[in-house]
């Protein structure tokens, strides 16, 4: 009896009750005991009953044996490559770590989710075609093994890729493409299309996928109506915080074009997901409160005929009470052990055992492991209309690895077998291997004209060709003059404001280009009026699927808040990780749909590569394309919001991701000429690169540019002005950002003492680490615009010292060098006091600046 009930204190009357519900649904059919019941339950709140129904239905298939389609493929062919496929996997892990046992790999998540996999290649997952804009699908990231062997059998792979499975340095050394190890676009740019290595990270990345498809829709920019977004995900990754974080907004948005399928074999890397609990009850409550579809697929046909024959609910009821730890327990054992603990319960399940060999017993099937079962469930999902859909599959981690893996704690882990185990496997899917092949490990692909071959073939040529494959073909889009939207920052003539305004201006300007505009997408973390941005709610609105179905509190305002179905801003909420994945889709729109889109997503700095650094990598890894703007940056900037809220580090963070170029402008003219180049680069020039650009929110005077320098501004740095005496003694100041203005008032200063003085703007500090680094025996580009100055050189940034001391082995080594920067925690106090506590104030500069100049020879 459930906890949460009472004693039947009348069991005649309860029977009558169920039996008027039974004939109210055999009499007018289940919409009508649907509203029925409907009403009892707004009856029983009405007075307040404290009943609401159970979020967890019967641990069967949603799916029942009437309501399963014709299978429409040929089911034998499909067990039989699928069989292949485990093989090649299982091969190409296995060699590697004979030869190498430092390389890794995994062979259990494949053996579990192969079945998912193929009923999604042969029949659901469409690649992109003249007729079909192609479906999106994230592949479980440890399975990876699995798609590159159906790659091999589709001559996509050869052989010797396969043999240099995790050695992508050494294979072409010997004429083959190492394989990543995970899904990396970055490492395999024309194959993988969406990085899922991280756990939790392809999760929330498919949910905004999804919605920036309706975006792109709703906005008439492309018509994204019949493809779909499919997930295959693990059931212990759904412990990631990224993966339920958006359940909300996917169901909100009634994604339907969304299907999750989460493999549920139960186990984590080392042991069970919920062994005292059940993870497929666990995830069912939680994606229906969410506001999803759930289709359980928990048993295979095998097991139809058991509960066909279970009259009493004694099948049932030991399932139901069977907790995740014991079903693994009973997934490593064999059919002897299952008939004596599961069947040998009681005399009810012996009876229904009864029959049956413990062969076929141990080969009773999951429902992840039955391709018919699993079509039922992906046709159910693709056809539901106005939510979002999750599949939970029930399968064995390590399926069909016999004693060497199948659901044992070490499975995770298991790279190597011996050559019993392989000839178990061997035997166990049929394969037409011999004993040495099997040993050896030889890989197995059917001859050309074989019916497994053509099937293959012809089954993914009705769904436009191959998959995964990335395909980066798209038009380029014009960028206007940069006189056109940002001539009041070159020619700023000190007017005072702060960058981030100037930003919000030029992107205002943008905005309304006729050729560009449409491609933009701006996008903020809830903190719009906070950055400026109110002005734009008229001008571009606020996206919102449903249009605005509300008049807002400031309706008469001339900057009221505006939301429509076309609107191009995309307000994600207090929510970080959901703005990332919202730019991260926007950012990849020109290899993901063949459209190129802009995206700018401005945000608190500290709130950017410190809390969602590991979706920027991914990013990164999928070769984005767009800008992130980090406002309020440095440690001193932000003055009374403290600790939490001053970045001191995003810089050094940003400089170790290899196609990110970070800039740290101090003025409006700088901010100008790095977005327009960033814009050629990647919208004219189709660069996989994606810019960090920092925004200040303090106000001050913004010079013109000087003339010459925007190659400088690139670059990352260059001589701003020169003060003093032209000859005698002299220093240099480097200062980047919010803290050039404190060098420039030091430069005033010393020249004012009688030392000559010349400023240098640093824009990039990771630019200039980079050419450095690179220009081998070359002169550095730093090198070369110092040898124009003099003197000893202090190097000032709002950030920690690190970042400045990132270019100090490229300065001219015969000079004295000092860097001043932020480091430590932040502090909540006024923008002076805090300069001054760092000491990368004016006065700390000029006191550095002295003590080397008095130290110089």
């Amino acid at each position: 009896m459930p906890l949460n009930s009472s004693p039947d204190l009348d069991p005649a009357e309860t029977q009558e009750w169920r039996d008027a519900l039974r004939s109210l649904i055999e009499a007018q059919g289940p919409a009508r005991a649907r509203a029925v019941l409907d009403e009892l339950a707004r009856l029983a709140h009405e007075h307040h009953v404290g009943w609401q129904p159970e979020r967890n239905t019967p641990y069967v298939n949603t799916i029942a044996v009437d309501d399963q389609p014709p299978f429409p493929g040929d089911l034998a062919i499909e067990e039989r490559l699928a069989s292949l496929m485990r093989w090649n996997a299982l091969a190409m892990v296995v060699r590697a770590n004979k030869a190498y046992g430092e390389l890794g790999g995994h062979i259990a998540s494949y053996a579990s989710a192969a079945d998912l996999f193929e009923a999604g290649f042969n029949h659901f997952f469409h690649a992109r075609s003249h007729g079909h804009g192609g479906d999106l699908v994230f592949f479980q990231p440890h399975s990876a093994p699995g798609v590159y062997a159906r790659a091999f059998l589709e001559g996509r792979l050869s052989e010797a890729d396969l043999a240099h499975y995790r050695q992508e340095i050494v294979a072409p050394e010997h004429g083959a493409r190492g394989l990543s190890s995970y899904p990396h676009p970055w490492l395999m740019p024309d194959f993988w299309q969406f990085p899922t290595g991280s756990m939790g990270l392809g999760p929330i990345s498919s949910i905004y996928h999804a919605r920036f498809m309706h975006y792109l829709s709703d906005r008439n920019l492309l018509d994204c109506a019949g493809r779909k977004v499919w997930g295959v995900f693990g059931d212990g990754e759904m412990d990631e915080p990224e993966s339920m974080s958006a359940l909300t907004l996917a169901a909100r948005e009634r994604l339907d074009n969304l299907v999750w399928v989460v493999n549920c074999n139960l186990q984590r890397l080392d042991g069970p997901v919920r062994g005292n609990g059940r993870i497929i009850d666990e995830l069912e409550r939680l994606f229906a409160g969410a506001g999803w579809n759930v289709i359980k697929l928990v048993w295979g046909s095998d097991w139809d005929g058991l509960f066909a024959r279970d009259r009493s609910g004694a099948l049932l009821r030991a399932l139901q009470g069977t907790v995740d730890g014991q079903m693994q327990t009973f997934a490593a054992k064999n059919g002897r052990f299952n008939r004596e603990h599961f069947f040998g319960q009681d005399p009810e399940l012996a009876a229904l055992a009864q029959g049956m060999t413990d062969e076929q017993i141990d080969r009773l099937k999951r429902g992840g492991h039955d391709l018919v079962k699993i079509h039922a469930a992906y046709a159910a999902a693709a056809a539901h209309k106005g939510q979002p859909t999750v599949i939970l599959a029930h399968t064995k981690k390590g399926y069909g690895m016999g004693q060497a893996g199948q659901g044992k704690m070490t499975t995770h882990s298991q790279k190597k077998l011996d050559d019993a185990d392989l000839i178990e496997f061997r035997n166990r899917f049929n394969l037409p291997l011999t004993d040495e092949q099997a040993t050896s490990l030889s890989f197995y692909k059917p001859a050309a004209d074989s019916p497994e071959m053509q099937y293959l073939h012809a089954r993914r040529a009705a769904l436009g060709g191959h998959l995964p494959r990335r395909d980066t073909s798209c038009e380029p889009v014009a960028v206007p003059s940069l006189a056109g939207y940002g001539q009041f920052a070159l020619a700023a003539g000190g007017k005072e404001m702060s960058t981030t305004m100037a930003f919000v201006r030029m992107l205002g300007n943008l905005l309304k280009d006729g050729q560009l505009g449409p491609h933009i997408v701006p996008i903020v973390a809830d903190e719009a009026r906070t950055f400026g941005m109110a002005n734009l709610f008229k001008q571009v609105g606020i996206y919102s699927s449903v249009g605005q179905r509300y008049a807002p509190e400031d309706i008469g305002s001339v900057l009221s808040y505006r939301e429509a179905k076309d609107g191009q801003i995309l307000e994600e909420g207090i929510s970080e990780a959901g703005a990332i994945a919202s730019w991260t889709a926007a950012a990849t729109s020109y290899s993901v749909h063949g459209l190129a889109m802009l995206p700018f997503y401005i945000y608190y700095s500290m709130f950017g590569f410190q809390r969602v650094g590991d979706a920027i990598w991914a990013a990164a890894d999928q070769r984005a394309r767009g800008f992130l703007l980090g406002a309020t940056s440095g440690r001193t900037t932000l003055g009374g919001e403290g600790l939490q809220h001053q970045d001191g580090s995003s810089h050094l963070v940003a400089a170790t991701i290899p196609n990110c170029r970070a800039y740290d402008p101090a003025y409006a003219g700088e901010l100008a000429v790095i977005l327009d180049h960033g814009m050629r680069e990647m919208l004219e020039r189709q660069q996989d690169v994606f810019y960090y650009v920092t925004l200040m929110n303090e106000n001050y005077a913004q010079p013109d540019l000087p003339e010459g320098a925007a190659a400088g501004v690139i670059a990352g740095a260059y001589l701003f002005e020169r003060l003093g005496p032209a000859s005698g003694p002299g220093v240099t100041l480097m200062g980047s950002g919010a803290i050039l203005g404190e060098v420039r008032q030091a430069a005033q200063q010393l020249a004012a003492q009688g030392l000559g003085v010349d400023v240098v703007s640093v824009t990039s500090w990771s630019e200039l680490a980079r050419e450095g680094a690179a220009a081998g025996a070359a002169e550095p580009y730093i090198a070369r615009l110092l040898g124009q100055t003099r003197g000893p050189i202090v190097a000032a940034s709002d950030y920690v010292r690190a970042v400045p001391d990132s270019v100090r082995a490229y300065l001219p080594a015969d000079r004295a060098c000092a860097t001043l920067g932020t480091d430590g925690f932040g502090r909540s106090d006024t923008r002076a006091a805090l300069r001054r506590f760092f000491a990368v104030d004016a006065a700390s500069i000029v006191e550095r600046a002295l003590t080397l100049s008095a130290a110089a020879p």
